[in-house]
């Protein structure tokens, strides 16, 4: 790779496009004869539930380490140094929160969705709660699955220099439509395997990778932080906070925007949630978080390494002048330190973690579609699993076709961003209705909708004025200027709205809630009885 063009020469492409192919191939047979062969519900949207927790744990953090964790994370570490790994410490602890707060409750309560969950305490109104989640679901998974597959634009940009509109639209539809093919063939049984596979790939890849850059610096984690400090061009300022989030007042409420919108929203990211539906005992449930964790809290922990590496062996300034975001230091620095052989272990992990992200979002999307708004919005419950499968499935190609559409209107949105907007909707919507429902006895259906519709909004809003739109060159609209909201991530306004108003909406609703019923709902959630 030169660092002039960013471009990998002709001949390095092959072995990546070999291994690619060798993983579409596998994983597409298998996705085929796992599929649901009967078509029942349980199966397609749950698998077969007698999984490993081991299996299941690797199967969630396939769903949540994103190529954004693999190429932004990096190259943020690179770029920022401490405040980068500031940003890694919050990626990871949001999965404890999975597991002190709703993990196990939502299991015991739930059945394939979230909307299962809360409709076992609304019950007179359970119809337009479940519209509400379906809604807010639809638009979390959807600006997921537009940043994976502008994420894929970017790694064809390591390979071919900054690519034509054609290269890019075949590059996003080629994509959606394999990610089209795993959620309609293979469900939740499919995808699982696509995790699993992606997991495997991610610990291997990324476990050759820091030994390499450790041995580099004769295994000493001291060289390797002050060469990383020599070759960033910040000198010692490099291993303090304040080089991206801690600058001005702003950045540091930007930053403590983004870490509560990380550390809440990943219990409301809607294929987490589902996947957190899928072992069949409390037990399984409780292992597989476990796991989950420390497979999760290592890969950052591997990032933060490299992220330093990057900046050590190949300079801030040979990143920065190959891409300004810093997204293609893991492969320069997998050039460096690996050669072509790695570089390939490396691209093929990216493709692999953009399917297998891609899939879950887009299962998780086509699952509350059929589930949520078709069966129990639409027809009321008076639908056969066939039927409803058959409905998932056509859902999964809507949800993917509309995923590709916007991801080729926006292919040069920064997929981050996009990431990051998902997780903060979810915290300010999905969560406070999650956790008031479990934990809140008075919590009724106004509530719910004033606290769906109204944290969603409000993040939306946010967004629509913030610099992320407008005033800023890296902004959408950089010639315009209507940007009153100062933070890139509305996380630290729209959460505390989102509880706000699911209070509020609650305490001013003219029905209260059934309480006998809230304490059959919380011996379900306690010991899954029922």
């Amino acid at each position: 790779m030169t660092a002039a063009s960013g471009v990998i020469p002709l001949s390095h492409i092959r072995l990546p496009l070999v291994l690619f192919l060798t993983f579409l191939a596998i994983t597409m047979f298998t996705a085929i004869i796992n599929s649901p062969h009967r078509d029942e519900i349980s199966e397609f949207y749950l698998g077969s539930r007698k999984l490993s927790p081991l299996k299941y744990g690797m199967a969630m953090c396939g769903d949540y380490i994103s190529a954004a964790t693999l190429l932004g994370s990096t190259g943020l570490v690179c770029l920022t140094g401490y405040d980068g790994l500031l940003y890694l410490v919050g990626t990871a602890i949001g999965w404890i929160v999975v597991l002190l707060l709703i993990a196990e409750p939502l299991r015991n309560t739930g059945l394939f969705t979230l909307g299962d969950t809360i409709a076992q305490r609304m019950r007179d109104r359970q119809r337009p709660v479940r519209l509400a989640i379906g809604v807010c679901t639809l638009i979390v998974s959807v600006l997921y699955l537009v940043a994976q597959l502008s994420a894929s634009v970017a790694l064809l940009a390591q390979f071919t220099g900054m690519p034509g509109s054609t290269a890019r639209a075949f590059c996003v539809v080629l994509v959606g439509v394999l990610v089209i093919f795993y959620v309609a063939v293979g469900g939740m049984p499919g995808t699982t395997f696509i995790q699993i596979a992606k997991a495997v790939l991610l610990v291997a890849v990324v476990a050759v990778a820091v030994v390499l850059v450790l041995r580099h610096f004769a295994w000493s984690g001291n060289g390797l932080l002050h060469a990383a400090a020599a070759n960033s061009g910040h000198g010692d300022a490099y291993l303090r906070p304040g080089l991206r989030f801690g600058a001005s007042t702003t950045s540091k409420l930007d930053f403590l925007s983004l870490a509560l919108s990380m550390a809440l929203g990943v219990g409301g990211l809607p294929h987490v949630v589902m996947r957190l539906l899928s072992p069949g005992t409390a037990r399984q449930l409780r292992t597989a978080v476990l796991w989950t964790v420390g497979l999760v809290g290592a890969v950052c922990l591997a990032v933060g390494v490299l992220g330093l590496g990057t900046a050590a062996i190949v300079g801030t300034d040979t990143v920065k002048a190959t891409d300004s975001t810093g997204n293609s230091g893991v492969l320069l620095l997998a050039q460096s330190v690996g050669g072509t052989l790695l570089v390939a272990a490396f691209s093929c992990l990216v493709f692999a973690t953009i399917l297998s992200v891609a899939a879950g979002v887009t299962l998780a999307a086509a699952s509350s579609l059929a589930h949520d708004v078709y069966a129990y919005g639409v027809r009321r419950s008076q639908v056969e699993g066939r039927q409803e499968v058959a409905v998932a499935r056509v859902s999964a190609g809507a949800v993917g076709v509309l995923g590709i559409l916007i991801a080729l209107l926006a292919w040069d949105w920064n997929a981050a961003s996009l990431a990051f907007l998902a997780f903060a909707i979810a915290a300010s919507s999905l969560v406070p209705t999650i956790l008031y429902t479990l934990f809140w006895p008075r919590f009724t259906a106004v509530g719910a909708l004033w606290g769906l519709y109204g944290g969603l909004g409000c993040s939306l809003l946010l967004v629509v004025f913030s610099p992320l739109i407008s005033s800023t060159p890296t902004s959408l609209l950089p010639t315009a200027d209507f940007a009153w909201f100062p933070l890139q991530n509305p996380g630290i306004v729209s959460v505390p709205v989102g509880f706000l108003l699911g209070w509020l909406g609650t305490v001013l609703s003219s029905r209260s809630a059934d309480v006998a019923a809230y304490r059959e709902f919380e011996e379900r959630c306690l010991t899954g009885a029922g």
